[in-house]
C-alpha cells in the first residue's frame, strides 16, 4: 500500500496502525509494563504486566484491523473488558479515582506514538499524519473504554461498601442462651430490613434461640413501610420457631403507630430492651435476682 493511498483511504490508515501495533508488540509490552497503570496492578511479577500489556497490544490491534477504532463495542475491545476491569478495580481498592485511571492510560500513548514515528520517518508526511491521527483516535477511545469501566467498578465498590455497611449496623447480639437481640439505630428502609431479617434469622438458626428481640430505641421515625417491614420480621421468625419481642416503642412511636391505624397486637412488646431480657429470661424459666440492696429478692 503506497503512501497516497494510505493518506487518502481512512480504513488504510487503521489498518497500516493494527499492522504496527502486531509488529511491535513485544517493543510496546516492554514499554507498558513500567507504566503506572500496568506497574502498580501486576506487583509481583513484571513478567505479568508485559504479558497483560500484549494482550491488550493485540486486542488494540485487532480493533484497528476491523477499522471501527471509535467503536467502545467493537470485537477487539470486549476481548479486554475482564482484565480492564480487574485493572480498574485494582486501581480503584488503591484509591486512583476513574479520572486519574484515565489519565494512567493516556500516558501510554507517548511511547508508542514515538515507536509509530520513528517506523514511519521516511513516510510521505500526509500520510504519516493520517497514521498518527488513526493512532491516536484509537487511544481515545481506549481511554473512555477503561474510564466507563472504572465508573462501572467505582459504583460496584460503593454498592457493596454499602451492603457491607448495613450489616456491620445492624449486628446481632447472643443476650442469654436462646436469646438474641438486633440493636436498630437510624433510619429503617427496604434494604436495611432485609439485612435485618436475614441476619436475625441467620443468629435463630446457629444460636438455636428461642426468643429474638428487635430493639427500635435508637430508631428516629415509624411510617407504615417500617411496620410492615418489623411485621414481616416478627413472622419469618416464628416460622424459625423463633418469638419475637419489639422493645424501645417510645411515646412518639406509639402514637405514630396508633394514628397509622397499625395493628400490633399480636407483636410481644416491652417498653426497654432490659425489660424485653427479663420477659425472655423468665419464658425460659430463668430467676433473675436483685442484689442492689432489698435483701436479695428475686423476680
Amino acid at each position: 500500500m503506497t503512501d497516497q493511498e494510505s493518506a487518502t483511504n481512512p480504513g488504510a490508515s487503521t489498518r497500516v496502525v493494527g499492522d504496527f501495533l502486531l509488529r511491535r508488540r513485544e517493543q510496546i509490552s516492554q514499554r507498558w509494563a513500567d507504566q503506572t497503570l500496568f506497574r502498580t496492578v501486576f506487583t509481583v511479577s513484571r513478567d505479568e504486566a508485559v504479558e497483560a500489556a500484549g494482550s491488550l497490544v493485540e486486542a488494540l490491534a485487532a480493533v484497528a484491523a476491523s477499522g471501527r477504532i471509535e467503536d467502545l463495542r467493537a470485537p477487539g475491545f470486549s476481548g479486554m473488558r475482564e482484565q480492564l476491569t480487574r485493572m480498574a478495580a485494582s486501581r480503584a481498592r488503591a484509591g486512583a479515582t476513574p479520572s486519574q485511571i484515565a489519565d494512567e492510560v493516556a500516558a501510554l500513548g507517548p511511547s508508542i506514538r514515538e515507536l509509530l514515528g520513528a517506523e514511519l520517518s521516511g513516510s510521505d508526511g500526509e500520510a504519516s499524519g493520517s497514521h498518527a491521527v488513526a493512532l491516536t483516535a484509537l487511544m481515545g477511545t481506549l481511554r473512555v473504554l477503561v474510564m466507563e469501566t472504572a465508573l462501572s467498578t467505582g459504583e460496584e465498590i460503593i454498592e457493596r461498601q454499602r451492603l457491607q455497611l448495613l450489616e456491620v449496623a445492624t449486628p446481632v447480639i447472643k443476650l442469654w442462651n436462646g436469646i438474641v437481640a438486633v440493636p436498630l439505630i437510624g433510619t429503617l428502609d427496604s434494604a436495611r430490613s432485609q439485612v435485618v431479617m436475614e441476619s436475625l434469622l441467620e443468629a435463630v438458626v446457629t444460636q438455636q434461640a428461642r426468643f429474638a428481640i428487635l430493639d427500635i430505641t435508637g430508631v428516629t421515625t415509624v411510617d407504615s413501610l417500617v411496620a410492615q417491614h418489623l411485621m414481616k420480621t416478627v413472622a419469618a421468625a416464628r416460622l424459625m420457631g423463633a418469638e419475637c419481642i419489639v422493645s424501645g416503642i417510645r411515646p412518639a412511636i406509639a402514637q405514630t403507630i396508633v394514628h397509622l391505624g397499625i395493628d400490633l397486637g399480636s407483636v410481644i412488646t416491652r417498653a426497654s430492651l432490659a425489660d424485653a431480657l427479663a420477659y425472655a429470661l423468665h419464658e425460659l424459666g430463668a430467676v433473675i435476682v436483685d442484689r442492689a440492696g432489698h435483701g436479695g429478692g428475686q423476680r
